[in-house]
């Protein structure tokens, strides 16, 4: 998904430094003005040929015409959750693209912490129905996800603020609960990761209403995105307004939470008893 929306980003820049209109250039590639138009939003899975047909129509040659190519046979290539049996899920595929990810969480432990267990009894108290299978591979994939915090070849960093009530809520039962702790107790000392725990006696808070998340996108070039979850679903949000609000807020928790040394005493505390 992003890879697709990089690709479009450039064919427009591509198009634009030709000097060329979508009402000029779509004639040339015998596209209709509003094909052209979604391809340059990254509405549509870009071909290989159509990417052709437009750097010819632009002029671009050499290096560029080899990386943009690539790029165009990268944007085509499944997901790897597909082999979970999971559907083009917006979310994974845009974090699968990220370098940063910022989380607040309110009632519960991050995704990219959680154990399998944990995960399990969390996606059980949602009414979602699911078959055995579909749980399996969903728990699966998220258990995929964290693999990314001990890679050395393509790292992600999570910055993470949870609000203490996840620390004492029992999902699963307290033996869940206290593995579960154990792991964050793990994680947390990883270079990947910092995380921060939002004390109950904070009171009102930026985050009260919902978790979310910022997606950054390093070298990509891609704007950062916000995702918020709610009771009955998620909003992937891109307009710069919103997403500037969701980094204000997650300022505001970070600098109301205990530091990372403070955290993970909580934490272990927590684990013991």
């Amino acid at each position: 998904m992003i890879r697709r929306r990089v690709l479009a980003r450039q064919l427009k820049l591509l198009r634009e430094q030709s000097g060329l209109t979508l009402e000029q250039a779509a004639p040339k590639l015998d596209f209709s003005v509003s094909k052209l138009s979604r391809i340059e939003n990254a509405q549509v899975v870009i071909d290989v040929h159509w990417v052709k047909s437009m750097l010819d129509v632009y002029d671009v040659g050499g290096v560029r015409w080899n990386e943009l190519l690539e790029l165009a046979r990268e944007a085509q290539q499944p997901g790897w959750w597909r082999a979970y049996g999971l559907g083009n899920n917006s979310y994974i595929a845009f974090e699968t693209e990220a370098r940063r990810v910022q989380v607040f969480t309110l009632g519960y432990v991050p995704g990219l912490l959680q154990t399998a267990d944990y995960a399990r009894a969390l996606m059980r108290g949602v009414p979602v129905r699911r078959t055995d299978e579909e749980l399996d591979n969903e728990v699966a994939a998220r258990m995929y996800r964290q693999q990314r915090l001990n890679s050395e070849e393509n790292p992600l960093e999570l910055v993470t603020v949870v609000d203490e009530s996840a620390l004492y809520r029992p999902v699963g039962g307290p033996e869940v609960l206290r593995r579960q702790l154990e792991q964050i107790a793990v994680l947390a000392d990883l270079d990947t990761v910092t995380l921060r725990v939002l004390p109950s006696a904070v009171g009102a808070h930026a985050g009260l209403a919902s978790s979310f998340t910022i997606l950054s996108f390093g070298e990509l070039g891609e704007p950062e995105m916000a995702h918020v979850e709610h009771t009955i679903g998620a909003l992937i949000l891109h307009k710069e307004a919103e997403v500037a609000r969701a980094r204000v807020a997650f300022e505001c928790v970070l600098s109301d939470a205990l530091d990372p040394a403070e955290s993970l005493a909580l934490i272990q505390r927590l684990a013991r008893r």
